[in-house]
């Protein structure tokens, strides 16, 4: 290897590209510039103002941030619907006037007021419900209006009953404790409003009420033609958001005890700045209420902050606006170009220059022949992709499809066929187990078992997270062949956490370690990961030492060996690193050795592309998709090696005339069958030299 070809693979393994990618697809990553803005406004303004930190400044704001987040969650409930709030600054003023004037006027009981303000601000709501969600009218002109009107039955209440409640006394404790009280040294507001702010979370992210609210903001056509109740959903947001303004109401009578014609006054504007500025769109479909806690923290310390610094009315509702303009635009250019930005840097390749590819011609033990010329064709037409095949004790013959069958071809002759199973995702690999179920590792959805009543049972479909995983790779995205241990852990390969099954190209391209082995123990119920780091993992079989298994990593062209158990648990040793092509599904052999399909040849491009990650980088971001540098799969061989990966016999169909492509195959009483994940057929070739009676079941399992 030359110095040059050293610095670059030192540099690409000490470097890990693939971090900023994946930080950009977390959903967090939406609060990375409202975080840095809060943090801007708190050094900023912490800065020129004398004892902006002091205890006393920190108390007095955070019971108004109580109040004001009340009010930015509800408006982000209905955002994330899709919808919009004008009213809740009016609504704000309607819960403090009538809170004050049944309590100060009327003589109710606390808890009566409580409910009776509650019930007031979510009446407008339902009001702003029933006319945007039932009756599909605009909700920036509805809540305009219902500001205007309830801003006017305030300014009625007011007329009447101000001069009574500025001069009542409330002997109340209760009272005077939700504006002034505290739990835990923390105020009531803000206990309040955390507790709103955690429910809030919870029911966006668990529960199928919030999921129904983010599909309607997302596509109300679509969350319609689902089955959600789209009006109703809309309807309920509304009044979520009425019934926290009037709380907020509350909280602000019980502190500060007056009304006046100026109470909520701008607050709608500054209650949407702060949804909008910590990141909720106003597109609906995208928000939270982390983003929610983050923008009115900071529009309320821009606004308490202005004002202490003498700043005129006038040039803070200047600055709220201006920061609205720039959220609204911050948030508009972000989700048209965030996918964009992220197709740019998402995919990372990697150094992988591979050993040099051995000859396939003369004297070399992969020569290219034409053995698959005479494959017997089984199911030509009847089956599609079939990617792995496998026969039990009675001979039947197995398969999955692209549309998620599993079809048995019926012995001896194959003729006749039936849908086995359906199991919905794309069938890979399979093997039976000793009470003659059929376990199949299923494409996007783990590992799962058909048992002989054609019952189908998930057996794990997650593993043990990385700890220093950006992304969440517990879940399988693309599980693709196992093996089975004598004691019945079952081994399986899933080929990668990045990319899903139809974009194993991307993968080939970065050619990084994004593959790993996991271990399902059926007698612990437990799934955990016990090989990370490979290169596109596929094909797995129990070696017949009953300590270890072999495998296959594609576009490292190599099979390797790992102990599961023994004097040697835990390490890897090389048994072929250096394939002419790449390697899919391995399988045992009647003479102890192994079958192992090629499902294309490498290319002189591609390897040498591979020791240039640069060059692949720029070709991922310059040129179309359908024009990258693939590997080559449309001509495979089968290879037989022992376990010294010694090489004993190759079979090609040279031209791929007869059975094109090839990614599994079986050897079966004599006969060797063969699947391939882009042909129509399943092929059969007479094994002259093989074992008549030996049936991988009885390898396995020791009977027939």
């Amino acid at each position: 290897m030359s110095v040059s070809d050293t610095i670059v693979r030192w540099r690409y393994r000490a470097v890990p590209d693939h971090l900023l990618g994946e930080i950009l697809t977390k959903n967090w990553i939406d609060n990375a510039i409202p975080l840095l803005f809060l943090a801007a406004v708190v050094v900023a303004f912490g800065s020129v103002i004398p004892d902006f930190y002091s205890a006393s400044n920190v108390a007095i704001l955070l019971r108004q941030w109580g109040e004001f987040s009340l009010l930015v969650l509800g408006l982000t409930i209905v955002m994330v619907a899709g919808g919009i709030d004008l009213s809740v600054g009016s609504t704000f003023a309607l819960g403090n006037i009538v809170a004050l004037a049944l309590l100060n006027v009327a003589g109710w009981p606390l808890p009566a007021v409580i409910v009776a303000t509650l019930a007031a601000g979510a009446a407008v709501g339902l009001v702003n419900g029933l006319l945007v969600g039932y009756l599909r009218l605009r909700a920036f002109l509805t809540t305009l209006v219902t500001l205007i009107i309830v801003r006017a039955v305030v300014d009625m209440l007011l007329l009447k009953y101000s001069v009574k409640i500025a001069g009542a006394f409330v002997d109340s404790d209760a009272w005077y404790f939700l504006g002034e009280g505290s739990i835990l040294g923390i105020p009531f507001s803000v206990v309040v409003a955390i507790v709103v702010a955690v429910t809030l979370h919870l029911v966006l992210s668990r529960t199928r009420l919030g999921w129904h609210v983010l599909a309607v903001g997302g596509s109300r056509r679509s969350a319609h033609n689902v089955g959600i109740p789209v009006r109703r959903v809309i309807c309920a947001t509304y009044v979520v958001s009425g019934t926290l303004a009037a709380l907020a109401g509350l909280l602000f009578a019980s502190r500060l005890g007056g009304a006046g014609a100026d109470t909520g006054l701008g607050l709608e504007i500054a209650a949407l700045t702060a949804a909008v500025v910590g990141g909720n769109s106003l597109g609906g479909g995208r928000g939270s209420a982390a983003k929610a806690i983050i923008g009115s923290v900071t529009v309320l310390l821009m606004v308490n902050s202005l004002v202490r610094l003498g700043v005129p009315s006038g040039a803070n509702s200047l600055l709220l606006g201006l920061v609205l303009l720039a959220a609204v635009a911050i948030d508009v250019r972000w989700l048209k170009n965030r996918h964009k930005v992220l197709s740019k840097v998402y995919v990372s390749p990697t150094y992988a220059a591979l050993p040099a590819a051995p000859p396939t011609d003369g004297d070399s033990p992969y020569a290219v022949n034409d053995r698959l010329r005479s494959v017997e064709l089984i199911g030509l037409g009847d089956i599609d992709g079939p990617e792995d095949v496998i026969l039990d004790a009675d001979d039947n013959l197995y398969a999955g499809n692209r549309t998620g069958d599993i079809v048995r071809f019926l012995a001896p002759d194959y003729t006749e066929h039936e849908v086995y199973a359906h199991v919905g995702g794309r069938p890979l690999g399979m093997a039976i187990a000793r009470d003659g179920s059929l376990l199949c590792c299923i494409g996007g959805m783990g590992l799962y078992r058909v048992a002989q009543d054609r019952s189908i049972e998930k057996l794990t479909d997650e593993t043990n997270r990385s700890w220093f995983s950006v992304v969440d790779d517990s879940r399988l995205k693309l599980a693709d062949d196992l093996d089975i241990t004598a004691d019945g852990r079952i081994f399986f390969s899933e080929a990668t956490v990045r990319y899903e099954m139809h974009e194993w190209p991307v993968d080939c391209l970065e050619s990084r370690g994004n593959g790993r082995i996991i271990c399902f123990d059926p007698a612990a119920g437990t799934t955990r990961t016990v090989l990370r780091n490979l290169v596109f993992p596929n094909g797995i079989c129990m070696a017949h030492d009953g300590q270890s298994f072999m495998f296959a990593e594609t576009w490292a062209c190599r099979v390797s060996r790992y102990y599961y158990d023994g004097p040697k648990k835990g390490t890897v040793e090389p048994v072929i690193p250096d394939l002419p092509g790449y390697p899919d599904n391995i399988n045992r052999a009647s003479d102890g050795t192994y079958w192992l399909a090629i499902v294309g040849m490498r290319t002189p491009s591609l390897d040498l592309a591979l020791g240039m990650p640069g060059f692949r980088k720029r070709m991922a971001r310059r040129i179309a998709p359908d024009e990258w540098l693939y590997a080559n799969i449309n001509t495979g061989c089968i290879v037989r090696f022992d376990e010294s990966g010694r090489i004993i016999e190759t079979l090609w169909d040279l031209g791929g005339e007869n059975h094109p492509m090839i990614t599994s195959m079986r050897e079966h009483k004599g006969y060797l069958y063969i699947g391939g994940i882009t042909n129509n057929r399943i092929g059969r070739l007479k094994l002259n030299d093989a074992d008549p009676s030996w049936t991988g079941p009885k390898s396995y399992w020791g009977r027939t």
